[in-house]
């Protein structure tokens, strides 16, 4: 049985919000600087105070924690060997930008050139640089681009500070295969081999929450609801007045929030999908098949689904200690006096020390392939847990796969996971680029300068040569880098596959917006993170009516 939620004060907002992620907490913040405005953050999970989330070392234990995240898990394929993946997501306030690897990375100017491509006006890379910069406090980067960075807006961004004598071996291994060293992949060219930029300050994380959300609730009009579990969003006609929630702890207590002018969708790439369909938005067939009276048929709701899809190959290292060894025992108690005490530690590190960004074939021009390297290893190759012996790991994915998948609904009731399915590693083009991208994880491990570190290949082993043994290593031992998008593609309403317009507006609807990853129409060549919050900070000023910067006056290269 079914029980109205006892009234909490005004249930009216100039804006209802669903999702406290990177893109929700954006987006009420920027709301509320307008005088007056009020706005509505409906946040299934619970308030983001646990330690781990703000200690950047907590990361491997709050990812798995089912109180802080979404604990889904693919359809199992035949593409990844029957197995299920798991995909878990943010659910906290703060949505994924409280549990994710906080790098910084944007893409390079072609993937939002090609957005603007397929019909959406002002989103090509001039046009979106402005908004990057916009929200970027860029602390250090003396090695920058600095017509690329800003240094004035609310998410500060810092270099590595914690080095290794192993990361830097790999490093001066990969400039002797030929890849050139770049201190700034997010200034004028992404091509290169560095240490990453990452979204950590003084030891801890600024999750978009922290930087955007936290301040913004100090104006007192900003009510955020933890524990609100988002079941439909409310229409008159064809337009948006609200959404309705159950409480996500009893299950059966029911909310109902209004939106005098706007509802928006910030739930993420998963989240985002599921509510429009069981709200009676997406595709005809699918909403008939789970009971749900179709309001509205859009057919690309929850297709053209696209995920990064990660495989490492892990090594047994030797002549130093890393993380494996540092985050055990002793060792760690000394970690943890470090960063009490405001020195480089183990605890303030993104999970990925070093990027490449390199090509899976000679003959391609610029970088198809993003690698990772730490001076750690997990068991299997799957970031979780750290293999009890000294490790070291590469793991390496394409930038922009070309396998689409889907979300979709399994039933009304919100509380039963979506279907979800990537197809991973479905389109030879992306088999051809993981085999490629192995073989250069391989060259990377194997360099003379990282030789003096290196013990032996672990996983997959040096019985894994031909490109079918490789694509069966893949295949059994890869996963999701948390790189989801497309659910929600924007485009025009000539492209039957689109969602949303240029304006991030439901087609064929009124007063109702998705603002998340959901909206992207093409894989970034990059960590998703960056580009959310440059999307949020660009839907913000649409949704208040304010003209966009003018466009970035870049010289050619």
């Amino acid at each position: 049985m079914l029980r109205s939620m006892q009234n909490r004060g005004a249930d009216t907002f100039d804006y209802v919000i669903v999702g406290s992620g990177a893109a929700g907490s954006v987006v009420a913040a920027r709301l509320v600087e307008d005088p007056g405005v009020t706005v509505c953050v409906l946040e299934a999970g619970p308030p983001d105070r646990h330690p781990y989330i703000h200690v950047p070392g907590g990361f491997i234990k709050i990812m798995f924690n089912p109180a802080y995240t979404w604990q889904f898990k693919t359809e199992p394929s035949p593409l990844t060997n029957g197995r299920a993946v798991a995909v878990p997501v943010g659910r906290t306030v703060g949505g994924s930008s409280s549990t994710n690897g906080m790098v910084y990375n944007r893409g390079q100017s072609e993937d939002f050139n090609a957005w603007a491509q397929r019909g959406n006006r002002g989103w090509g890379y001039a046009d979106v640089l402005p908004y990057f910069r916009h929200s970027e406090r860029r602390i250090g980067g003396e090695n920058d681009d600095a017509d690329y960075h800003g240094h004035e807006g609310k998410l500060p961004i810092t270099d590595m500070d914690w080095r290794h004598p192993i990361s830097e071996a790999f490093i001066a291994g990969a400039v002797g295969l030929g890849v050139p060293r770049n201190p700034d992949y997010n200034g004028r060219s992404q091509v290169g081999v560095g240490y990453f930029q990452r979204a950590i300050h003084r030891g801890l994380r600024r999750s978009a929450a922290r930087m955007f959300l936290h301040p913004a609730r100090k104006t007192g009009r900003i009510e955020v609801r933890t524990g609100a579990r988002a079941a439909s969003v409310l229409f008159e006609g064809k337009r948006a007045v609200g959404v309705r929630y159950l409480n996500d702890r009893d299950r059966t207590t029911v909310g109902e929030v209004r939106a005098r002018r706007e509802v928006i969708l910030s739930c993420g790439t998963l989240n985002t999908a599921r509510l429009l369909q069981i709200s009676g938005i997406g595709p005809a067939a699918l909403l008939q098949e789970i009971g749900v009276p179709v309001l509205h048929e859009l057919a690309g709701v929850g297709e053209n689904f696209r995920d990064h899809y990660s495989v490492r190959v892990v090594a047994r290292a030797k002549g130093g200690q890393t993380m494996n060894e540092l985050s055990r025992g002793p060792r760690l108690a000394g970690q943890i006096a470090r960063w009490v005490t405001g020195r480089p530690s183990i605890l303030a590190l993104s999970p990925s020390h070093v990027h490449v960004f390199w090509k899976s074939d000679p003959s391609i021009s610029g970088a198809d392939l993003q690698a990772v390297f730490s001076p750690a290893s997990y068991k299997e190759g799957f970031v979780g847990l750290l293999d009890d012996f000294p490790g070291m790991s590469c793991g390496v994915w394409q930038h922009r796969p070309e396998s689409t998948g889907y979300v979709r609904a399994r039933s009304r009731d919100p509380f039963t996971d979506p279907a979800i399915q990537p197809n991973y590693l479905q389109h030879r083009t992306d088999q051809r680029a993981m085999i490629g991208g192995l073989r250069l994880a391989r060259r990377l491990l194997h360099t003379p300068q990282l030789a003096p570190y290196l013990d032996r290949e672990t996983l997959p082993g040096p019985g894994v040569e031909s490109d079918d043994d490789l694509l069966g290593f893949a295949r059994q031992y890869g996963g999701t880098v948390w790189h989801l998008i497309g659910t929600a593609r924007m485009g025009p309403a000539t492209d039957p596959t689109a969602v949303v317009d240029d304006h991030l507006r439901v087609h064929g609807l009124e007063r109702l917006r998705v603002v998340d990853a959901s909206i992207m129409p093409s894989m970034p060549s990059a960590n998703t993170y960056a580009s959310t919050i440059m999307i949020a900070e660009k839907a913000s000023d649409m949704i208040r009516g304010r003209s966009p910067p003018e466009a970035a006056q870049l010289s050619p290269d």
